[in-house]
């Protein structure tokens, strides 16, 4: 938006009141200047603006991420335990009944090479 304001003041001659020069008075130089002068001011403005939105905006990714980090470092560390103890359990388990778990994994073995064969 321009506003009178932002165009630069001209200077009153001595005992005469500031009042804003007429339309008519300014030359096309004046306005152009003024013109120019208001179009940088805008500019360098909205380049603050987006440098300040830019910063923000990394610091909040950045925020995020670190939650997101330390959340799946919880989520790593509490699936880690798990399977450990499933290993655990699983192991005590082969040892109580070595031929259970045999014919287990024979069986398994065995369902999982008729359902490759009857895709053929």
């Amino acid at each position: 938006m321009l506003a009178w304001s932002s165009f630069p003041p001209r200077e009153a001659p001595v005992g005469d009141a500031t009042m804003p020069p007429k339309a008519s008075e300014l030359t096309p130089e004046d306005t152009t200047a003024a013109a120019n002068d208001t179009t940088a001011k805008i500019v360098a403005d909205a380049q603050m603006a987006i440098a300040d939105a830019a910063k923000r905006i990394e610091a909040a990714v950045q925020q995020g991420l670190e939650q997101v980090r330390a959340q799946s470092r919880v989520y790593a560390d509490v699936a880690s335990e798990q399977i450990d103890e499933a290993s655990r359990v699983a192991s005590e388990q082969i040892r109580a009944r070595p031929l259970a778990a045999t014919g287990a994994a024979l069986g398994v073995g065995v369902l999982i090479g008729l359902l490759l064969a009857s895709r053929r």
